[in-house]
């Protein structure tokens, strides 16, 4: 008797953590929607339309788990915060948003640009966080955070080399921190200093992290600014699946090496981040779905809407896990890394953007 009730405890907590995240990805989403609209008209309306929902779910997060860790109910509630599986599910959706025929038939300047511009970031990022003495996984997530697409980028950064979530959470929050400017300086620059429309599209889609904060700074900056910076940043985007493959292998075979016994390619197998193959097979789906069904945005719209819900429950998640101990064990040096490495970003983005747009 006493079997079974241990056995129902635990789920019980689980379905009410479980519903704890429920809860919070609803007002994450509803204030997401309700702030624009109630900013709308008045001195607040460029802050109200820019701040996205990864803010208020890890808002809300944080702060559910500051009640919750009062109340001492979080380590109950803890095995419904499925963190790993809502992040995974978004990404493998994400992919129905890189439409790899626009890719291949516009965005010849964008690939040269994403490979040059992702190859430099990172290596800097990398270079610097060795320099600073940072932990291996934290400096990966730094890394193809700063040089990707952030946020996305450290999730599959972190599925591949295994990291803490507590590193994972601190990647995202440095992102959101840093793009929030990014979107109002970005354009006023680019205005103050005359750039082309194409030219600071590319900028944009260079260098702000996320794909929420370029499509803010696009609008911002003008229809063709917007445009060229979505092509980029999905361009970016669409070599996630690369980055994730290289560190797995770099992670297996230098990092973290297995016995001698298991082979190569069992290692790369074993850690790489399978969700990665969704993510690249929705894209192909996706794509030809698009060139063969000429009223296929709409359904594209609802895989991307399903997406939002993922990561919003994913953010939330991340708050209610979220441990301070760790980050203070970090110190000064990652935000150093990823400050620096934004400033190589700034430079060689607006360097590459006005050589080939």
């Amino acid at each position: 008797m006493a079997t079974s009730e241990q056995t129902r405890k635990p789920l019980l907590h689980a379905a009410l953590g479980v519903l704890v995240v429920l809860v919070l990805s609803w007002a994450a989403r509803y204030l997401s929607g309700a702030v624009p609209k109630a900013t709308k008209g008045t001195v607040l309306e460029g802050v109200g339309a820019s701040v996205e929902f990864p803010i208020y779910a890890i808002l809300l997060g944080l702060l559910g788990n500051a009640v919750l860790s009062a109340t001492g109910l979080r380590d109950r509630l803890a095995g419904g915060f499925r963190t790993e599986f809502f992040i995974k599910t978004g990404l493998v959706l994400l992919g129905a948003s890189i439409n790899l025929g626009v890719i291949a038939s516009a965005a010849g300047p964008a690939i040269i640009q994403s490979v040059v511009l992702i190859s430099v970031v990172f290596g800097f990022s990398w270079w610097l966080g060795g320099r600073l003495g940072l932990d291996d996984k934290l400096r990966a997530l730094l890394s193809a955070a700063v040089a990707i697409c952030g946020v996305s980028a450290a999730i599959a950064a972190a599925g591949a080399v295994q990291a803490k979530k507590e590193q994972l959470a601190y990647s995202a929050s440095l992102v959101i921190v840093f793009a929030l400017p990014s979107i109002f300086i970005l354009p006023l620059v680019a205005t103050t200093l005359g750039l082309d429309p194409r030219v600071t599209g590319a900028w944009i889609g260079g260098n702000i992290d996320t794909t929420a904060a370029v499509t803010a700074a696009g609008t911002l900056a003008g229809e063709e600014s917007l445009q060229i910076a979505t092509i980029v940043k999905v361009t970016q985007n669409a070599l996630l699946g690369v980055v994730a493959v290289a560190l797995t292998a770099y992670f297996a075979l230098k990092v973290e090496r297995k016995p001698v016994g298991v082979s190569a390619g069992r290692q790369l197998w074993d850690r790489f981040p399978k969700f990665v193959l969704g993510f690249l097979a929705t894209s192909v789906l996706a794509t030809v779905y698009l060139a063969n069904v000429p009223s296929g945005k709409a359904a594209i719209g609802v895989v991307n809407d399903l997406r939002t819900w993922f990561l919003i429950l994913a953010f939330v998640s991340i708050g209610l896990e979220f441990r301070a101990g760790a980050l203070k064990q970090a110190g000064w040096r990652p935000v150093g890394v990823f400050a620096a490495s934004t400033g190589v970003n700034v430079l060689a983005a607006l360097g590459l953007a006005v050589l080939l747009f």
